[in-house]
C-alpha cells in the first residue's frame, strides 16, 4: 500500500475507521475479524473516540490488539469537546487506554471545538505528551480560523494533524483549508472518505465517469472514490468497514494510482470549490 510521510513519521495511506462499531455483540467478532485483517495487510492506523458507542468501539479495538503487536499499530483516539480541560482530558485518557488495553495513544485528537479555551487544551496535552501517554496530538473538524486561532497559542504549531470530512462530495476544504494546512506542514485525515459508502445520496457509484475509471483500472467505483482522496502525499483516508471483503478492497484501493488525466476527468464531474465553504461535518 502507499506509504506516506505525516511529520517525520511514516504511515499507510489507508488506515481504518471504527465509527458505528462494536455496539452489536451479534456483530462483535466479524468486526473485530475485519479490523485484524486490515493490520495483517498493511492498514496499521486505526481510528477510535470515546464519543463512539460511549467506549464500545474503544473496547473492540483493544480486542483486536491483544491479537496483533501493538506496537505496530498507529492508534488514534479522540475526546470530547466538554472533556478539553487538562484534569478532564487526563480522566478520559485513562478511560481510553484501558478500554483499548494499552498504555499509550500514538495520536490524541480534540473531536471538536468546544467552550475550553485552547490554550488550556494544548497546555494538558503537552503535559501527557511529556509523560508519555500519548507520542502526538492534534484536532478534529477544525476550520481554517481555528487553525489560526490554535497556532496563535504557545505550541499551537505542534499539532500532527486535522481530522476532517473530505471526500468527492465534500470538496469545502481545498478552497482555504487545504492550502493553509500545506502552508503550514499540517497533514490531513480523511474521515468518511467515500460519503460513507456512498450512502448519503450523491450517487457518486453511479457516476458513468467514475465507473468508466474503475473499469480501466479494474476495480470498483467505491475503490475510485477512496483512491482519489488519497492522491496527494499528505492525506490519509480511514474509511470505516465491519466487512472483510471490504476491508481487502480499501486495501487495495491504497495501491491505485489516478493519471493527470483521469483526475481532471473527476473533476469536470465533481468541481472544486470556488469560494469559502463551511466546515462540514457528520
Amino acid at each position: 500500500m502507499k506509504q506516506i510521510n505525516f511529520k517525520g513519521t511514516t504511515l499507510p495511506a489507508i488506515g481504518i475507521g471504527t465509527w458505528h462499531m462494536g455496539d452489536n455483540p451479534k456483530t462483535f467478532e466479524q468486526e473485530k475479524a475485519t479490523i485484524l485483517y486490515g493490520l495483517q495487510h498493511g492498514a496499521t492506523v486505526i481510528d477510535t473516540a470515546e464519543m463512539y458507542g460511549e467506549g464500545n468501539a474503544e473496547t473492540l479495538v483493544g480486542e483486536a490488539l491483544k491479537e496483533f503487536d501493538r506496537n505496530k499499530v498507529f492508534l488514534i483516539s479522540k475526546f470530547y469537546p466538554q472533556n478539553a480541560t487538562k484534569t478532564k482530558m487526563r480522566q478520559s485518557l485513562e478511560n481510553s487506554l484501558k478500554r483499548l488495553k494499552t498504555n499509550y495513544l500514538d495520536l490524541y485528537l480534540l473531536h471538536w471545538r468546544g467552550t475550553v479555551p485552547l490554550v488550556e487544551t494544548v497546555t494538558g496535552l503537552v503535559e501527557l505528551q511529556k509523560e508519555g501517554k500519548i507520542r502526538h496530538w492534534g484536532v478534529s473538524n477544525f476550520d481554517t480560523e481555528d487553525l489560526k486561532e490554535l497556532y496563535a497559542n504557545p505550541n499551537g504549531d505542534q499539532a500532527f494533524a486535522n481530522e476532517d470530512l473530505y471526500n468527492l462530495a465534500n470538496r469545502g476544504i481545498e478552497f482555504d483549508l487545504l492550502p493553509w494546512q500545506r502552508q503550514h506542514g499540517l497533514p490531513l485525515i480523511a474521515y468518511a472518505p467515500i460519503d460513507q459508502g456512498d450512502s448519503r445520496g450523491q450517487k457518486l457509484t453511479q457516476n458513468p465517469v467514475i465507473q468508466e475509471i474503475a473499469k480501466a483500472h479494474q476495480v470498483t467505483p467505491m475503490q475510485i472514490l477512496l483512491a482519489w482522496t488519497i492522491q496527494t502525499d499528505d492525506i490519509m483516508a480511514i474509511p470505516q468497514t465491519s466487512n472483510v471483503a471490504h476491508m481487502k478492497q480499501n486495501i487495495e484501493a491504497g495501491n491505485i494510482k489516478l493519471s493527470n488525466q483521469e483526475m481532471q476527468q473527476i473533476d469536470a464531474q465533481f468541481s472544486a470549490p470556488t469560494s469559502k465553504q463551511s466546515l462540514r461535518m457528520i
